[in-house]
Parts: C-alpha cells; structure tokens; sequence
C-alpha cells in the first residue's frame, strides 16, 4: 500500500475525475512553485517534466542526447519534493514510463505510488525519436501500469498520454479517437491529447472518446479560455511547462534590463519577501 497521505489524496484525485465539473491543474517544478499554486485555491497540481529539466540546466522532450535529458532518479527527486510540500493531490510527468517494456513503465508506476504521487501521465512517444510506439505496445504499457496499480490496491489515477496531435499525422483526429479508447479499455482513467486548441474538436474528442479527457493549456497558443473548455466537456486542464517557460522568461527579461539599461524596473513586479516566508512557513507547520 501507498502512504496513507498519499492514498488519500489519490482517492480525491479520482473522484475528480469521476464526477464533475472539470478543473484546472497548474503544474509546478519544484515545492516553491507547487506551494505557490496551491495557494491560489487550486484542487490539484500536476508537475511539468519540461519546467523540472529546465531548472536543472536540462533538456525536455525534445532531447538531442540523453547526457542532456532528465534521469528517473532526477525527476523522482523533485517529484517527491513536490508531492510532500502541499496537501493536494498532485498528478506526475512520468513522460514515457522511463522504459520502453511494460514492464519498465510498471516498475516506475509503483515508484510514483510510492513516492506519493496521485497519478501520473505515460506517453506514446518513444524518447530520444519523433515517432509513436506501435498501437500493441503502447495499449500494453498502459495495461501493466493498470495491473500496477492494482497490485498495489491504490487509488492512483492513470493518464494515458497520446502524442498523435503533435505529430502532424494524417487522420490525427480518427488515430487519437481509437488509440484514446483502447487506453481506456486497458486501464486508464484519462486521457491526455497535447496539440488540441480549438473548442470544436475538443468537443468531438468528448463525444467519441468514453472517459474524461485532459487537454493542455498554452503549448500550441496562448489563445482561449480553460473555463470554455470545461464548458465543452473538458474534465482536467493542465499548463504543462507553460508557467515555467513563463518564469524563466521573465528571467531572461530581468537580465536583459540589467544588463542593457542597468535599471532594476523588472522589482515593481515581485513577491514581497515576507509574503514568501509567510507562505512557506505555513507549509512547514502543517
């Protein structure tokens, strides 16, 4: 069995998926950000793999060498780090199950129960190449994590993850339909499309794939509304990497004042110190 904190909130995470209405789940790359968002009067967060490599100096998905990707032992670090600092259910970017087996994609599933974590997503795309793994494999991964899960007897909730949005496939909307519905008949609760934008196909998505649906915020364009797409039917909407990227933007726009103009305008827009400690000692007395 999981960690009783961790069970718990894994219980409240699937019936957020089970009953409605949708919600939005921001995603945190470290305690700091996690806490930040939890305040905020979120029901759940998930992490961003993306805003996690980046902050180690690191590449994410599109990785060109695995020297320069994030290690399992890596991302579980933080992944812990975050799940233990708020008293949400936080969901895990488990990427592609860090293994290519079933059996790889299983072992790391018992290691996010173990860590704490409420669910986690696995992806179809096959690290380090910009193709899928064939439609066999990838349905055989999610049903080794469903049995898992079950082993485990955890509430843990699985997210299936398909890729073919971003891939430009031809037909991307009837091959995610079918791939989406075969994820959900071996096991998982929700499916992930990256790469849908428009409210007119997330609502055919809603209409033919038979379980709750996760669509990502601000990858493809920062155009749109999550509560219009919680309206069509949408049941999680997660940023991905979107705040991260966000943040270290801000980051660059810091140094370059500084560097260039030697002012400090970029302050007027911080979080005043005492706010922080404040926040962040509540955290600690829980």
């Amino acid at each position: 069995m999981a960690a009783s904190g961790g069970e718990t909130k894994a219980k409240t995470f699937l019936a957020m998926h089970r009953q409605g209405p949708g919600f939005i789940m921001p995603n945190a790359w470290d305690a700091g950000s996690a806490l930040i968002l939890a305040a905020a009067g979120f029901k759940a967060i998930g992490t961003t793999s993306a805003g996690i490599a980046f902050s180690l100096g690191k590449q994410d998905y599109q990785v060109s060498d695995a020297a320069v990707g994030v290690t399992r032992d890596e991302m579980f670090s933080r992944m812990r780090e975050i799940a233990a600092a708020v008293p949400l259910p936080v969901n895990g970017d488990l990427e592609a199950g860090f293994g290519d087996s079933p059996e790889a994609v299983a072992e790391t599933i018992t290691m996010a129960i173990e860590a704490g974590l409420a669910g986690g997503n696995i992806e179809d795309k096959r690290p380090l190449e910009p193709v899928l793994y064939d439609e066999t494999l990838a349905v055989e991964r999610i049903a080794a994590a469903r049995t898992a899960i079950a082993k485990r007897n955890s509430a843990f909730v699985l997210t299936a993850r398909t890729d073919i949005f971003q891939r430009g496939t031809p037909d991307a909307l009837v091959l995610a339909v079918t791939r989406a519905n075969r994820f959900i008949e071996a096991g998982a609760d929700c499916v992930f499309l990256p790469g849908v934008a428009d409210i007119s196909t997330m609502k055919i998505l809603v209409r033919e794939i038979a379980g709750p649906i996760n669509i990502v915020a601000g990858l493809t364009s920062n155009e749109g509304n999550a509560f219009d797409m919680i309206e069509a039917g949408i049941r999680r909407i997660s940023l991905g990497g979107s705040i991260a990227r966000s943040a270290l933007g801000f980051v660059r726009q810091c140094a370059r004042e500084l560097h260039e103009h030697g002012t400090f305008g970029f302050a007027a827009g911080q979080m005043p110190q005492p706010e922080l400690n404040a926040l962040f000692a509540a955290a600690r007395t829980r």
